[in-house]
């Protein structure tokens, strides 16, 4: 093989590294239409599950919520007087939606300084990270797609305070998050991809 060749080869491996999605796959209400279109999210929520002990359930149904599977996804632009950019909502991104503090947490804690929250792989590690700590400090199961959700979206101290059930839109989207874990996790099992 020539010289050019091989390095042609190191660099488009390299480079599918590191795909991120910016559009939404096609049907997500089926998982197994979701890992065979983006067949490196599968190894990345089978390597998050090894690592973690969270279930690919519980990870796709809150990626669905938070981003819709996109990688480059971000909170809408507040407005003043509805036409003067404000600013965003927050300062969450990429597929897991996480906060620059949070992200930045999870860098230190972990070692993983070059991280991105527009890598799936990155966000469903800090998923992992993140819902093991709620299920060290709020004994939360790793399986309960609804409360790991209601945890990850209010924050630890957030969800041990009860904010959550003060907001009954978010409790309407927590049920909605924990069908389609159910859901997810039925298809997954159909498929062998669980």
């Amino acid at each position: 093989m020539s010289k050019t060749l091989r390095t042609l080869l190191c660099v488009l491996l390299l480079s599918s590294c590191g795909v991120s999605y910016n559009s939404a796959p096609r049907n997500m209400d089926n998982a197994c239409s979701i890992l065979s279109q983006r067949p490196g999210f599968h190894s990345a929520f089978q390597s998050t599950k090894k690592k973690w002990g969270v279930p690919v359930h519980v990870q796709m149904a809150t990626i669905h919520q938070e981003s819709k599977f996109i990688g480059n996804a971000k909170t809408p632009m507040r407005y003043f007087l509805g036409i003067i950019p404000r600013g965003r909502q927050s300062s969450a991104y990429g597929y897991a939606q996480a906060l620059d503090g949070t992200w930045n947490d999870y860098r230190k804690a972990t070692g993983r300084f070059g991280a991105r929250r527009d890598n799936i792989r990155d966000a469903t590690d800090f998923m992992g990270w993140y819902m093991n700590a709620s299920r060290e400090k709020l004994g939360l199961s790793l399986s309960d797609t609804r409360n790991q959700y209601l945890a990850y979206h209010e924050g630890q101290t957030g969800f041990s305070r009860g904010t959550h059930r003060r907001k009954a839109w978010l409790m309407d989207v927590s049920k909605k998050v924990e069908s389609r874990g159910y859901m997810y996790k039925r298809q997954l099992e159909s498929c062998g991809k669980s």
